[in-house]
């Protein structure tokens, strides 16, 4: 199964391991699912990181390693199609993620825009808590 994760699904997962979003990267570590993201993502997650209000409640060895695993573990879609139907237009690099990569899921938190989309030409768009009932991970 090949999924996309919201950035700010990533982030979560940093800030608190055992929390839902934390549950989701360990899954992965562990290869219940394949895991896409792009070099969008990768400055996005760097990018929101360094912010000071991520920074206080984050150690910067945390977000490092998570985006050299992405980078080494982690299929790096290539070839972004462009989008353009998120109501939030920072959103549409996801959604071509998740095109580009074929993804069965994009997992977010993103209510009012990704989530109220539902789904994206084959990918299903759904939150933390779906996914990991859909998908039967153990949480």
């Amino acid at each position: 199964m090949r999924v996309v994760l919201d950035t700010n699904v990533l982030v979560s997962a940093l800030l608190l391991e055992s929390s839902p979003p934390g549950q989701l990267i360990i899954n992965w570590r562990q290869g219940r699912f394949v895991l896409l993201t792009a070099a969008p993502q990768l400055d996005e997650l760097m990018r929101v990181t360094r912010y000071p209000k991520i920074r206080a409640r984050l150690k910067p060895a945390l977000a490092g390693r998570l985006v050299n695993d992405l980078r080494e573990v982690a299929v790096v879609v290539k070839s972004l199609p462009p989008v353009d139907v998120s109501p939030d237009p920072y959103d549409n690099y996801l959604l071509s993620i998740a095109s580009g990569g074929e993804a069965d899921y994009l997992v977010s938190g993103d209510k009012p825009d990704l989530l109220a989309l539902g789904h994206h030409q084959g990918t299903k768009i759904v939150s933390v808590r779906d996914f990991i009932t859909l998908a039967r991970l153990p949480s």
